[in-house]
């Protein structure tokens, strides 16, 4: 089984994870907020950072434009590669293991409307997005990403 170098989440014994190449992105607006997608028709709810998985014959730009606007109903465009991280987890009953790249996002339009029926865009601060989103690879991406802007404003050092 490849991994990546990094690797987050626990495999249970006896289960075989189906490799799953994904791609991620954020998404800020002018006033700092991150477009996290929140996952469910009722409470509890499940947040993610927009994305999925890569379709046979996509590459991984095309796939986030894609997720994002089925998701969301934004229309992005990939502007920086962040990083890369594998992730362990169950989905609807399926042992996967997402091998996610996530991507540093650019709004180019809001005027769409997400078609997944129950996925809802909501705009969440960075302390809220990193405490909020289920899976350990999406908070090290924010982590990582909000070190960097920082690093860049010369508030870190």
């Amino acid at each position: 089984m490849a991994h990546f170098a990094l690797q987050f989440g626990r495999t249970e014994p006896h289960k075989t994870y189906a490799e799953r190449p994904s791609v991620y992105g954020i998404c800020v607006r002018q006033d700092g907020k991150v477009a996290i997608v929140r996952i469910g028709a009722a409470a509890p709810y499940k947040y993610d950072l927009p994305g999925g998985g890569i379709e046979s014959g996509e590459g991984e730009a095309e796939a986030l434009v894609r997720e994002f606007e089925e998701e969301t109903g934004l229309t992005v465009w990939p502007s920086r590669a962040i990083g890369r991280a594998g992730q362990f987890w169950i989905n609807n009953g399926t042992p996967t293991n997402s091998l996610s790249s996530f991507y540093e996002l650019e709004l180019t339009a809001t005027d769409g409307k997400p078609t997944e029926p129950d996925h809802m865009l909501v705009w969440l601060s960075l302390d809220e997005a990193i405490g909020k989103v289920r899976h350990d690879s999406h908070a090290w991406c924010l982590l990582g990403w909000m070190r960097e802007r920082l690093r860049a404003e010369g508030r870190l050092g």
